[in-house]
């Protein structure tokens, strides 16, 4: 007779003993892999989404007019100077008016990019409604915001901002609605239009230019950065110097720059703008990564 080998009682007991370990500890070593491994996938994305969120709102705050700057606490919140912004209060809005930088950039002519404004003011005590900036060209100006907003906008609804100015940064700008100081002497913005001569800016308004010096930025938009319940939205293409709102503005635009924002805030320190972004995850509960960047 032939005989069957097999395993003893002891070798059976020796080997659910082992699968017994292996069971337990190779499971939990895989669920602690798995667990590693989802937290540098989301300690990555969070820390790429709050580091993208504030360079991009760096880059647009970049080209501010500075004493534009203002906060609200809520949609139709008062505005809040810069001078006054403080880091112990939430702000949803902060809104702004940015200089052309496009247009001061320029447009390609021939492969050679030339700026459409020159920033520099002659003034002609003949033409009080009229102001010469050499080197600038108005035609190219108006095709620069039309490309820029969609045909929706033109240098009609654009303004000049005379460096150094006096002014209410409230109502010098149009932020609280009141236009009354718009174009005056103590005004901030003066609403232009273009005339037959290229380098030539009249005013839209009809009135004389006053408090005029001798170099200039040219916007024909303000910005808008909104925390809408945890979706960080940017709006532009509205001028409050013509009395218009961001949330209400004819042909506003928006874009949405990040979701699942749990905390935006910013605050001024001198005339920099300090930004404060945290964004969070769905897969893990209350936990979020920040960044901060200083504007200057």
């Amino acid at each position: 007779m032939k005989k069957h080998s097999a395993f003893t009682m002891i070798e059976l007991i020796f080997v659910i003993v082992i699968m017994g370990i292996l069971g337990k500890f190779g499971v939990e070593f895989m669920a602690n892999a798995y667990r590693s491994f989802i937290f540098t996938k989301v300690n990555n994305e969070l820390l790429s989404n709050s580091a993208s969120t504030v360079e991009f709102i760096a880059k647009r705050l970049q080209y501010r007019i500075r004493d534009s700057v203002i906060a609200r606490q809520t949609k139709l919140g008062a505005p809040v100077k810069r001078q006054d912004m403080v880091s112990t209060t939430d702000y949803l809005v902060m809104e702004w008016v940015g200089a052309d930088n496009d247009g001061f950039r320029g447009r390609s002519f021939g492969g050679v990019y030339l700026p459409t404004w020159s920033a520099i003011i002659d003034i002609n005590p003949s033409t009080p409604t009229a102001l010469q900036s050499p080197m600038t060209n108005t035609a190219d100006i108006n095709a620069t915001i039309a490309d820029l907003s969609g045909s929706t906008s033109s240098i009609a609804d654009a303004a000049l901002y005379f460096i150094g100015s006096i002014n209410d940064p409230l109502k010098g700008y149009g932020w609280d609605g009141d236009t009354t100081l718009i174009d005056t002497q103590k005004g901030t913005m003066h609403p232009i239009k273009s005339t037959a001569v290229a380098t030539q800016f009249a005013s839209s308004t009809g009135t004389n230019f006053t408090d005029v010096s001798e170099f200039y930025k040219l916007a024909w938009t303000a910005y808008a950065i909104v925390n809408e319940s945890g979706t960080l939205k940017l709006y532009w293409n509205y001028q409050p110097w013509l009395g218009e709102h961001y949330y209400n503005a004819p042909n506003v635009k928006s874009s949405t720059i990040m979701d699942n924002v749990s905390s935006f805030e910013f605050f001024s320190k001198g005339s920099s703008i300090k930004i404060h972004v945290c964004t969070k995850t769905t897969l893990v509960e209350d936990y979020s990564l920040c960044k901060e960047k200083t504007v200057l």
